[in-house]
């Protein structure tokens, strides 16, 4: 690995000018603001911990600071999953022709499942994918990820032969996660390429503001991927497979009085929304964890070195780019009744985002917040899977794939350089947050024959 610049310069495209910006210059919406908001969010901890914005055209509460974060994510009796993705949700245009086109298109309900609503039912949904989810599952795809992460390594050794950079992002960083959740969905290598383009289209809108039209283009694609994981379901009906989908289908749970659990099934368009949830989660989320933390080890030779000399501090490694990745920026709750977080009182009603990326960077919490410092003291409190009853489903699968790639990267390669550090950009969106483009040039580890 090569390269000494600060973190500020590794989270790329900091405004030269940022540490002297104030909160009056933050846009939640701005691309240039989105490039890296944290030094913004270290302005909000200072200050009462929690920022009022009015990004949204209502007032949208962002929430800072690592004890708040975690006390309203455990109460989702006053903090409520029911929220509207972005702005556009509540507008009426949009409304009528999302409608119109899941009618003529002949789309399913988009409903709520684990993300977007609270106990009891999320305890339902909740245990009903946790079946079909197991740390077994999980487990057994360990194989897939390594040979995987092989195949790729070899192809980024390959074209980087005569020195001239690849994009490590699309190269390595999204190809994998995508093939290892379509693994687990048992979808065919032919519809890879789909299987992407329909994640893609499912987090157009999140985070970001894009026009109806485009939000209707993202539509027309996530109607497509309703039709092809509607007729696989109901081929799993007649023909079971040992696949995820089966494993959907088949699970069940007793009914639960005392949680208001009165169901044990999941209809089609339930167990859509959730493998929608499972293609985003597992694959835009990790993407993202792969290419920072292909950044961070780039950045701190020291840590490659160390990683180099004992594959097993991959486990380290890919926490410590959790905690400062935070891949999933934050998430949106809705207030059930007045509150008071430090001296902020929200009204019944208000919307906020609990920011999982500025609590991971909570000086309370963790010493030099902004150092990459895998194995720091505390790692494993860090939000990156969110906290609560929402704590991320696939964190398991995350964690695997980021330590294989980490474990695989340092016993073939010998270095990796990346060549485009200052030209980084992010993905212009403050909830799903990665790198764009990484090129990279890397040298193999030179094989010693045995004896």
């Amino acid at each position: 690995m090569t390269g000494n610049s600060k973190i500020e310069e590794s989270l790329a495209g900091v405004p030269a000018d940022v540490e002297s910006k104030g909160l009056e210059d933050f846009n939640l919406f701005d691309p240039e603001v989105q490039q890296c908001p944290h030094a913004y969010y270290a302005k909000m901890q200072t200050a009462s911990g929690v920022f009022e914005t009015d990004a949204l055209g209502t007032p949208l509460y962002l929430v800072t600071r690592y004890d708040d974060v975690v006390a309203c994510a455990m109460d989702p009796s006053t903090f409520s999953s029911r929220f509207d993705a972005g702005s556009m949700e509540g507008n009426s245009e949009y409304a009528r022709r999302a409608q119109e086109l899941y009618d003529e298109e002949g789309g399913y309900e988009r409903i709520g499942t684990m993300l977007t609503v609270d106990p009891p039912e999320h305890t339902r949904y909740r245990r009903l994918v946790s079946q079909a989810f197991t740390p077994k599952a999980i487990a057994e795809l360990e194989p897939t990820i390594r040979d995987l992460a092989g195949q790729l390594i070899d192809q980024l050794i390959a074209v980087t032969a005569d020195g001239n950079p690849t994009d490590f992002v699309n190269g390595f960083a999204v190809p994998l996660p995508v093939a290892v959740i379509a693994k687990a969905l048992n979808v065919p290598d032919n519809r890879l390429a789909d299987f992407k383009r329909w994640s893609d289209a499912s987090v157009a809108g999140i985070g970001t503001n894009i026009s109806v039209d485009e939000r209707l283009a993202a539509d027309r694609e996530v109607i497509e991927f309703q039709k092809y994981f509607a007729e696989q379901l109901e081929l799993r009906r007649e023909e079971p497979q040992d696949d995820l989908l089966t494993d959907l289908l088949n699970a069940s749970i007793d009914k639960d009085a005392d949680e208001g659990i009165d169901s044990t099934a999941l209809e089609i368009a339930e167990m859509l929304s959730m493998i929608q949830q499972l293609l985003v989660a597992g694959n835009q989320t990790t993407t993202h964890l792969l290419g920072e933390m292909l950044l961070l080890l780039d950045e701190h030779p020291e840590e490659w070195s160390r990683l180099a000399s004992d594959p097993a501090y991959g486990k380290d490694v890919a926490d410590e780019a959790l905690r400062l990745a935070a891949p999933t920026q934050g998430m949106f709750r809705v207030v059930t009744e007045e509150t008071q977080i430090g001296s902020t009182v929200l009204p019944a009603g208000s919307r906020v985002v609990l920011l999982y990326a500025a609590a991971n960077r909570d000086p309370d919490m963790w010493r030099n917040p902004d150092d990459f410092e895998p194995g720091r003291e505390g790692l494993a409190k860090h939000l990156g899977f969110g906290k609560g009853p929402h704590y991320c489903v696939g964190a398991g699968l995350a964690r695997l794939e980021a330590r294989v790639v980490a474990e695989e990267l340092s016993k073939r390669l010998a270095t990796i350089s990346v060549t485009n550090r200052s030209e980084i950009r992010y993905i212009p969106s403050f909830v799903l947050r990665g790198p764009e483009q990484i090129q990279v040039v890397v040298t193999a580890k030179k094989v010693v024959p045995d004896g």
